[in-house]
């Protein structure tokens, strides 16, 4: 049996597994020929998984010339979704994964909501708002899902957040990331107001805006939260979790022509082609938003004009 990677590569490989079991639902065999296949990996990169880079995924695949197309596939597989698991988390700013082999397999695009899912989920806890008063409960599972769908926030981020992290009179926050980046995350009046509310059941005491008994809430707890909603909503629970909730609102506001670069910035990756990969839009939304907002447009349609 393997022994276990030094704490750096132990601590994101029992990270990604948990989310593999919370947000997944992967089976206990795939979760443990996960383990296995990246401590492997781990062990032949010297305890550098974590942090290698193409060249030494490179050196890594080379090492499995000699096994099975199958066995090869598994292998970048899990690979893939951890480095992705990383850079969602924001361990690390870039994505070295795609040095690995693929023998005939291609990445899957993350699962969304559409709008009408949106609609029933917020509509279902605004119901549980209407009592008077409203359940502490029920201000702060709106506060949650105010700011993972309004502003994009990944689990760690939400469940860590200060206490007085958001600010009424401040329509933004500021979260800083692994290496110390920062980057500023826009506020809805909504997520403002819904923390408001929430925030005057948190004692002034409190470091976090979402306390535990411990801490703060953990992200499977939040992961439950997310879940418990979408039943109520009647949203098949399998379909949504927080990742997907950021995932809606990264597709919604690129559907609606919001700039790609901003969006980058938006959800802190380092690297634009991430964002391209995270989200995914119609292409007949990409030819609408070209024919509309290109701005060779006008001269465009002033020579098919002058032609006719």
């Amino acid at each position: 049996m393997n022994a276990p990677p030094p704490s750096s590569d132990a601590d994101a490989i029992e990270r990604f597994l948990e989310m593999m079991a919370v947000q997944a639902g992967a089976a206990r065999n795939t979760l443990a020929a996960y383990r296995t296949d990246l401590r492997l990996a781990s062990d032949l990169l010297g305890a550098g998984l974590a942090a290698a880079d193409a060249d030494a995924l490179a050196r890594l695949s080379a090492s499995w010339s000699e096994l099975s197309r199958a066995t090869v596939a598994r292998k970048a597989a899990a690979l893939r979704r951890f480095f992705a698991f990383l850079v969602e988390e924001g361990d690390r700013g870039d994505d070295p994964s795609a040095a690995l082999p693929r023998p005939g397999t291609e990445r899957t695009l993350p699962r969304t909501l559409s709008h009408a899912d949106v609609d029933r989920l917020f509509a279902a806890v605004g119901e549980r708002l209407q009592r008077d008063p409203p359940f502490p409960a029920d201000l702060r599972l709106s506060a949650l899902l105010e700011l993972l769908y309004g502003s994009g926030l990944r689990a760690s981020e939400v469940v860590s957040l200060p206490r007085a992290a958001v600010q009424l009179d401040k329509p933004f926050l500021i979260l800083k990331g692994k290496g110390g980046r920062e980057r500023l995350v826009p506020l809805s009046d909504r997520a403002r107001a819904a923390v408001a509310a929430w925030r005057t059941h948190v004692s002034a005491e409190q470091a976090y805006l979402f306390p535990s008994a411990k801490a703060h809430i953990s992200r499977v707890r939040l992961f439950q939260l997310i879940r418990a909603a979408a039943v109520e909503a009647r949203i098949n629970p399998e379909r949504i979790s927080p990742h997907v909730l950021r995932h809606a609102f990264a597709t919604h506001l690129l559907e609606g022509g919001a700039d790609l670069r901003a969006l980058q910035s938006m959800l802190g990756h380092a690297d634009i082609a991430t964002t391209e990969i995270y989200t995914h839009v119609d292409r007949s939304r990409l030819v609408e938003l070209v024919n509309e907002r290109h701005p060779l447009r006008e001269a465009l349609v002033d020579a098919g004009a002058r032609a006719s």
